[in-house]
């Protein structure tokens, strides 16, 4: 990672936010006193104006699971199935957060990891609001640094594949390749509208990133990468289903949210019945093989 790269996370990490967001982020770290380490937030509606009426994304950083949660079951489906998504209101504002240990969320924003779902995301805009110390606000911010360069570097394969193109290429077939590995409520020209909200700083991002070879990928580096990219995409919407189950019994109102993600790509018209809403994490065992059936996950 470039030190230019670095600058240009530390610098967006710590742009201004709507002061309503940075109070609700204190607030859902006010919940996990002695555990909570940094809240980081992001997705589209950091370009919003009015957070009004909007479903705001947090990550809560914690510094280990049983420091949040106890020795429960919620610290050890946490550490299997990463993250857990709660719900959280604060102030008239509603939001989700996903909750993360600090070892987890460095290794998650890098290569090593076995899914997309939070590099993907943290080569993304986003802000750190509130850290419990120095320390954690230097870990965040190290660990985020670490998003950008592994989408870029595991896209610079395809990227070269799909023919010549400049930086934004490269940051729009990565994005096409990580929305290839989640189920995803969005449309699906979704991932290249993201580098098109913002073009000069995804130009800026990819003027920065540390080109590691000056030569052209070898054909078999190019098939390597492809086939990282089927794994990625095929673990990742599995684990993807199998956090949206978890969701239901964590999140209110998560049945509903998994069989409106069902509907959309299985195509199915899915009313959920009293039972499922009584026993959540039940409804979403007898839920999930609509997907499977349905070819969106493999």
């Amino acid at each position: 990672m470039s030190h230019s790269l670095s600058a240009l996370v530390t610098e967006e990490l710590s742009q201004p936010a709507d002061p309503r967001a940075i109070a609700m982020a204190a607030a859902l770290a006010s919940l996990y006193p002695g555990a909570a380490r940094a809240v980081l937030f992001y997705g589209s509606c950091l370009r919003e104006a009015n957070l009004d009426g909007l479903m705001l994304d947090f990550y809560l950083i914690v510094s280990d699971y049983e420091a949040a949660y106890g020795k429960g079951w919620l610290a050890r489906a946490n550490r299997l199935i990463p993250p857990n998504v709660f719900p959280f209101e604060h102030q008239g504002l509603i939001a989700k957060y996903a909750v993360l240990s600090e070892p987890d969320f460095d290794r998650l924003c890098g290569r090593d990891a076995d899914n997309v779902s939070v590099w993907a995301r943290f080569a993304q805009p986003s802000r750190l609001l509130w850290a419990a110390d120095e320390v954690a606000r230097i870990r965040a911010i190290v660990s985020v640094s670490r998003a950008a360069p592994t989408l870029l570097d595991l896209a610079a394969p395809a990227a070269q594949a799909d023919g010549p193109g400049d930086g934004l290429h490269l940051w729009r077939t990565g994005f096409a390749l990580t929305y290839g590995a989640e189920l995803r409520a969005e449309r699906t020209d979704r991932s290249g509208s993201i580098v098109d909200s913002d073009p000069d700083r995804y130009a800026r991002f990819a003027a920065a990133y540390p080109q590691r070879r000056a030569d052209p990928f070898t054909s078999a580096e190019i098939a390597d990468n492809a086939r990282r990219w089927r794994a990625l995409q095929s673990r990742g919407k599995r684990l993807t289903a199998m956090r949206l189950a978890k969701a239901s019994f964590t999140f209110a109102g998560g049945i509903d949210y998994l069989a409106w993600k069902i509907n959309r790509h299985a195509g199915t018209q899915i009313a959920i019945k009293p039972w499922q809403r009584r026993w959540p994490l039940l409804g979403a065992v007898t839920l999930l093989p609509r997907l499977f059936r349905s070819g969106a996950i493999r």
